[in-house]
């Protein structure tokens, strides 16, 4: 009995370990993109503004600003390193942090029992309600290195005599930060025991973000609409106030809803079937064999409900730089110092407020990238390769299919973008027009075919870190390209992709550097089928 009784400990702790080793692989490189994000906000702030008459006209000028509001949220103390430098950080990173936890939450819940991993442990000495306890505690401790990771540098940051941030200040923001993570992280347990399969999953926690995101847009830029902040799990966390006026309370409703959403989460994984949702499902669902007349159809079908997701959400992003951007733009003429901070980064005039939003945009786009080539690995690890190989199928042909399908992704999207921007700025009296705005939506495509290349050397090579080799370049390129205004060397800067395109619409664009990124990535594509040919199909 007390041999079974180990036997019972040592499969739920393989559970955790698992989990939680897999969670920290990511949450290593995060929290170092977060904890740098961050110590660089409140350097640069330091730096180019020094006197407190500076820092005043920039609290004038951002605070009232609704397109700086939209994207950042509303802000509070600007006028000083502890205040800015919080306003950036919650703005920015709550949602990546958020993206993190549920596409985390998905892969190791849903993605392990769709790979047959977790039906061979409940085959075993343990029970499936020890067994999602074990996954919930392998996710925690993944969420606790990207805190840890994240709180490190943060408070050497701090400690700095520019910067000046206490420590329990850095602790208090980091918790900020990161509580978007966490919740989300519950929402996609949850929407995992839901759904039938891990891509709707993905695709229900996306647009549980999306309608939060919206409303913490509308309830900052609108007037009397405060309240809304209180209806989105975004709003929690920028209720928060973390170096300005930290306001505890609001961590209630981010504690509530983090143990109910996880205690629903556990309480459905042990009372549904494996392979399937808690949600009942049509009982004879229509079937589409008619259309899969080949691999290549069978990619389109995988791949449409991301393309269209993926379209969406970069359409409202431009669309709703188009419409604040004219308005932001006149503030940055209005400040010197701003507009100085902005020509740093290589945006300068009118446009400079849509330049961003379209850097954003092409990280974002390079993001959808390493999501492809994710997909292509959870293929080969859970046997459906196989199956398809099995048949009269040269692999070549099933590799530059799933590639073709991503960079059809990543065209559309960036398209998606331009034409949204152009719809928003229509609107407003702007000299912008439609190529401008379409020429700075396809400008997002080439970093992001250069990572779509690059991550399929890498799942050529060692198909097992390619997904994180991937994502790896993706944070790399973000967080060099932030850093742009104190990064001096040459070298480094260029390892960035996303340094290797012009700020448009405020600069026209460079299409030489364009083509030369997507030359590269046609070659390492071609390289990456050639490398996949060779080697042996890899398991999970």
């Amino acid at each position: 009995m007390a041999g079974e009784r180990a036997d019972v400990r040592s499969a739920g702790r393989v559970i955790a370990v698992n989990t939680a080793r897999s969670a920290a692989r990511s949450a290593v490189l995060w929290g170092l993109v977060f904890g740098c994000y961050v110590a660089y906000a409140a350097v640069q702030y330091a730096t180019s503004y020094p006197s407190l008459a500076g820092r005043q006209q920039v609290a004038a000028t951002l605070g009232a600003n609704p397109g700086m509001v939209a994207l950042f949220g509303q802000g509070q103390h600007l006028a000083t390193v502890a205040g800015f430098t919080a306003w950036r950080a919650m703005g920015v990173l709550t949602p990546l942090g958020a993206i993190w936890g549920l596409l985390t939450a998905t892969r190791l819940t849903r993605g392990e029992e769709e790979a047959g991993r977790l039906e061979l442990l409940l085959a075993g000495q343990t029970t499936r309600g020890r067994a999602v306890g074990q996954a919930i505690a392998g996710l925690g401790a993944g969420l606790a290195v990207l805190w840890a990771i994240t709180a490190a540098i943060i408070i050497a940051a701090g400690s700095t005599d520019r910067v000046r941030i206490p420590v329990g200040g850095a602790l208090f923001l980091t918790t900020a930060v990161i509580s978007t993570a966490a919740m989300f992280m519950a929402v996609g347990m949850l929407v995992a025991q839901l759904t039938p399969s891990r891509r709707p999953a993905n695709a229900v926690a996306a647009t549980i973000l999306g309608a939060s995101l919206l409303l913490r847009i509308v309830a900052d830029s609108g007037s009397g609409v405060g309240w809304l902040r209180w209806a989105t799990p975004l709003g929690w966390a920028e209720q928060l106030h973390p170096l300005t006026a930290p306001n505890p309370v609001a961590f209630a409703p981010i504690i509530a809803l983090i143990a109910l959403l996880t205690a629903a989460a556990s309480a459905l994984a042990t009372r549904r079937d494996l392979g399937a949702g808690a949600l009942p499902t049509r009982k004879v669902p229509r079937t589409h064999t008619n259309r899969l007349r080949g691999p290549t159809s069978l990619t389109i079908a995988l791949t449409r409900p991301m393309i269209i997701g993926w379209a969406a959400g970069l359409a409202v992003l431009g669309l709703v730089g188009g419409l604040v951007a004219p308005s932001t733009a006149t503030a940055i003429g209005d400040s010197t110092a701003i507009e100085q901070t902005f020509g740093r980064l290589g945006a300068t005039g009118s446009a400079a407020y849509l330049a961003i939003i379209y850097l954003i945009g092409a990280a974002l786009v390079s993001l959808a990238a390493a999501g492809q080539i994710t997909a292509m690995r959870t293929e080969e690890a859970s046997g459906y390769l196989d199956h398809l190989l099995a048949r009269p199928l040269a692999r070549w042909r099933w590799l530059a299919g799933r590639l073709a399908a991503a960079a059809a992704l990543i065209i559309i999207a960036s398209t998606a973008a331009g034409l949204a921007g152009w719809l928003g700025i229509a609107t407003q009296q702007t000299d912008l027009g439609f190529g401008q705005l379409l020429q700075a939506g396809l400008n997002m495509a080439p970093p992001a075919l250069l990572i779509l290349g690059l991550g399929s050397l890498a799942y050529g090579l060692w198909p097992r870190q390619a997904p994180t080799i991937t994502y790896g370049l993706v944070a790399w390129s973000f967080l060099i390209e932030v850093m742009a205004t104190v990064v001096t060397n040459r070298w480094l800067l260029d390892t960035s992709v996303l340094h290797h395109i012009a700020a448009v619409p405020a600069a026209e664009p460079n299409w030489t550097s364009a083509a030369w990124l997507t030359g590269l990535a046609i070659l390492l594509a071609i390289t990456a089928n050639i490398l996949f040919n060779r080697r042996d199909l890899a398991s999970a």
